[in-house]
């Protein structure tokens, strides 16, 4: 039997616990994901979408249950230890790069994921040549843009290679936290087609938290959605892509008991 990429079992997340202010966003998450997974997962305000990525990603430190990588449990391990195999994209383009240093130093940060760094007289040629074929692929022009700093580029730009670092060293399990939400409908576009293509081309593992109902049935072969801390509809294959909006609103009112308004999903968790 093949072992599960991510098991998460009875996980709980409470904020300001024993004050007038508590909230217990995550109650009791049940979660097993496969190699090959691509889980989109929606919810409304509040609904603990960000608090899932979090505990998973190690930033918030797991109140009650147990968080398992392949056959590792990480549940206490720290962010900077999971990062070596757990990597995440933000929404905000301007995370997860140094906007001072040029595309190709970015990317050979992200390439050195794990190992130990020290400081080099610049990014090597056989590196370079590597870096360059990988951009290429992305048929956005950014092969020709290795020596500019990564903060003169578009957000669109820089999220794409955001993308492409999480990507360069094969991570276990990637994180996408609505990382199409500060960009433009056009460039949300571009940016989804691009993370579609390089999950697929590599069979990545991905979890990706998004506000846009149609993009969370287009793209991944599962669909979750979380109300008040809770899965409350958990679908998958071709059920999944035969879904519409109005199924999925449906569905939702069927599993929670309430309405769920598509504006609702605009909001942030």
């Amino acid at each position: 039997m093949t072992t599960p990429v991510l098991t998460i079992s009875d996980l709980h997340q409470t904020f300001e616990k024993g004050t007038i202010n508590e909230n217990h966003v995550l109650r009791g998450i049940d979660l097993t994901m496969n190699s090959g997974d691509f889980i989109t997962i929606i919810g409304g305000n509040g609904a603990g979408k960000s608090t899932l990525l979090n505990s998973i990603a190690g930033t918030i430190p797991t109140e009650q249950g147990k968080i398992v990588l392949g056959d590792k449990e990480i549940t206490r391990h720290s962010v900077t230890r999971r990062s070596k195999e757990i990597s995440r994209v933000f929404q905000d383009p301007r995370m997860g790069t140094a906007v001072r240093l040029t595309v190709e130093e970015n990317l050979a940060l992200a390439y050195k994921r794990g190992q130990v760094r020290g400081f080099s007289s610049g990014v090597k040629g056989k590196h370079r040549a590597f870096f360059k074929e990988k951009l290429a692929r992305l048929n956005l022009g950014l092969e020709n843009r290795l020596t500019t700093e990564i903060g003169l580029l578009s957000g669109g730009q820089r999220q794409a290679i955001t993308l492409l670092m999480a990507t360069l060293q094969q991570p276990k399990l990637i994180l996408l936290d609505e990382h199409t939400a500060a960009l433009d409908p056009k460039t949300s576009m571009t940016v989804m087609a691009l993370t579609d293509q390089l999950i697929q081309e590599q069979q990545l593992t991905a979890f990706m938290v998004t506000h846009d109902m149609e993009d969370a049935i287009r793209y991944g072969n599962r669909l979750i959605m979380l109300h008040q801390g809770k899965i409350v509809v958990d679908i998958a294959g071709e059920e999944k892509q035969s879904l519409t909006v109005p199924d999925l609103m449906a569905l939702f009112h069927q599993n929670s008991g309430t309405e769920l308004k598509d504006d609702q999903l605009l909001l942030h968790t």
